[in-house]
């Protein structure tokens, strides 16, 4: 196969974009390649979102364009004050390892329109207007590359900054400047051609991470054309779109946003439907996705954690957000965080890597995962020594703590299958009993 994956090659995948059939992914067949990719997926279960870009300077998060009503040629003089000098990709990934992260997903355009690489089919990027001049996304991709960590791009189908998105959504109207016409294939065109460089300019990329079709949820958003792009740049690469909505033809994991499989409690996606596809969740760190210099609500350590268990006992990922400062550096209390994530993987991660969620759906007192013939009971919240469980289907054969392995006295009976715990047992952020099954 042709090597589409360095810079270089435009030319020939614009003439492949070209020959692609609208309807190209009405009857898509992943390869094998995209399955080994989804098989990883699944197995992961941590990753790190990175949500940065020229918002960062303003302090008040990515959406601060819209919120403030700032006018587009106001917003164009931000990027001039850009400058992350310490920003230093072996440290973000090191810190994703040490965090037992196993992928990252970074913004590559966000909302604003503004692009963090070096797009050849816009000037509005951060080698062409900011003075640091550096392509952060090139620098990221070699790094990631070189230490086995897995990456994804989230892009913004929405855009405020381009005249093109017209008609307008439900967001960045009123304010911002730009002429009350446009040519909505055109700017289609435009977030294709985009897609290409970043599929074609920094090496294997694990997936793609759609956001912004809500904005414009009755549009013709071409999904069949771009999805096909991407699927013949890259066959391995995963699409992911955060649509709130049941999963498309073509899209190879469904995504919750701040919310668990199933849940609603953000409001979001009031009848999305859970598919069979490989799944995963998306939470902030504190309340923001972009730096806000005023938000201090960190999450716990036990909340993070928490949070993480929940998703693997659903058989989901989790993909932690974080929002790094305009300097480059991610706030130290956020690295912190991380760390002692890491430090509970190190020592249970066995209950959450390459597990699958159950064998009983999610309860008040915590979930279950499973792998094989193990199933390890997460007890989150539960305070007395005996826990009753539903039968499992299967029998337990055996019972034991998950970290001294000391056992732990069961019966599994017509009643279901009775655990006791010694409350000295008990921890106040994860309590694991491994059962074997058979």
């Amino acid at each position: 196969m042709l090597n589409l994956y360095r810079k270089g090659s435009i030319a020939f995948v614009f003439l492949l974009n070209g020959l692609l059939t609208i309807n190209a992914q009405t009857q898509y067949q992943p390869t094998p390649e995209n399955l080994k990719t989804r098989a990883w997926f699944e197995d992961a279960r941590f990753g790190l979102f990175i949500h940065w870009g020229v918002y960062s300077e303003l302090g008040d998060g990515e959406w601060v364009m819209n919120n403030q009503q700032i006018p587009v040629k106001t917003y164009e003089k931000l990027p001039a004050f850009f400058n992350p000098i310490e920003f230093n990709p072996k440290e973000w990934v090191q810190m994703a390892k040490d965090a037992g992260m196993k992928y990252i997903t970074i913004t590559s355009k966000h909302h604003d329109g503004f692009a963090m690489y070096d797009s050849k089919v816009s000037d509005y990027d951060i080698v062409d207007r900011t003075p640091y001049k550096k392509d952060v996304l090139n620098m990221l991709a070699d790094e990631c590359h070189a230490q086995g960590m897995k990456l994804f791009f989230y892009h913004s189908q929405l855009d405020w900054h381009h005249p093109d998105y017209f008609p307008r959504g439900n967001t960045g109207n009123g304010y911002t400047g730009r002429p009350e016409n446009g040519d909505w294939y055109k700017y289609l065109d435009y977030m294709d051609a985009q897609l290409t460089e970043l599929l074609t300019g920094y090496g294997l990329i694990a997936g793609i991470w759609f956001d912004g079709m809500w904005d414009k949820k009755d549009a013709d958003w071409r999904l069949e054309k771009t999805y096909a792009l991407i699927h013949a740049l890259q066959p391995a690469a995963l699409i992911g779109s955060n649509h709130h909505q049941a999963p498309y033809a073509g899209e190879d994991f469904q995504m919750f946003e701040k919310d668990l499989p199933g849940h609603n409690t953000t409001g979001f996606a009031p009848e999305q439907k859970i598919g069979a596809l490989p799944k995963e969740t998306c939470e902030t760190i504190n309340n923001s996705w972009g730096f806000n210099l005023r938000d201090a609500s960190n999450k716990s350590e036990k909340e993070l954690i928490q949070y993480l268990v929940k998703s693997a006992g659903y058989g989901a990922n989790f993909l932690l957000n974080v929002g790094p400062m305009p300097n480059g550096k991610i706030q130290p209390e956020h690295v912190a965080l991380l760390k002692q994530m890491g430090a509970w993987l190190k020592l249970n991660g066995e209950t959450i890597y390459g597990t699958k969620g159950g064998p009983l759906s999610a309860r008040d007192w915590g979930v279950m995962t499973q792998k094989g013939n193990t199933c390890y009971v997460h007890i989150l919240n539960w305070q007395d020594e005996t826990l009753i469980l539903p039968s499992l289907g299967k029998k337990v054969v055996s019972a034991k703590m998950f970290g001294d392995k000391s056992a732990v006295k069961f019966a599994d009976n017509e009643f279901g299958v009775t655990l006791k715990i010694p409350k000295a047992k008990l921890n106040e952020i994860d309590t694991i009993v491994e059962l074997e099954v058979k």
